[in-house]
């Protein structure tokens, strides 16, 4: 039988990843974490083995997937198709919660060379 306990986790002994991003919590098929960054940064196009879902908190951030570019601000979601090629550009300080499926910081999905 798989596992139905509710867990609960303490986000002050969450694990950082090599972008600064929170991992928050993980399931066996999906995970959220917490981004904060700082106005100015994004990267280079790339692609990632996930599906991201996206709640911008506060701030604005540019997305770029393949040839459509999408502003996203306080209050906003966003979708990021599995293997699709993205571009983030952050306008102004980020927070927001991403969920992605499957687990982004599981077998190296999450390599900060692709950012």
């Amino acid at each position: 039988m798989a596992d139905q306990s509710v867990k609960k986790i303490d986000s002050s002994a969450s694990p950082t990843g090599e972008m600064g991003q929170t991992y928050l919590v993980s399931g066996t098929k999906a995970s959220m974490r917490l981004w904060n960054e700082a106005a100015g940064e994004g990267g280079e196009m790339h692609t990632r083995p996930y599906e991201t879902l996206g709640y911008v908190v506060s701030g604005r951030v540019e997305i770029h997937i393949g040839d459509d570019i999408i502003t996203c601000g306080e209050g906003d979601s966003y979708l990021v198709p599995d293997g699709a090629e993205r571009r983030y550009k952050v306008l102004e300080d980020l927070t927001a919660v991403e969920a992605t499926a499957p687990p982004a910081q599981v077998n190296d999905r999450d390599d900060a060379s692709g950012k």
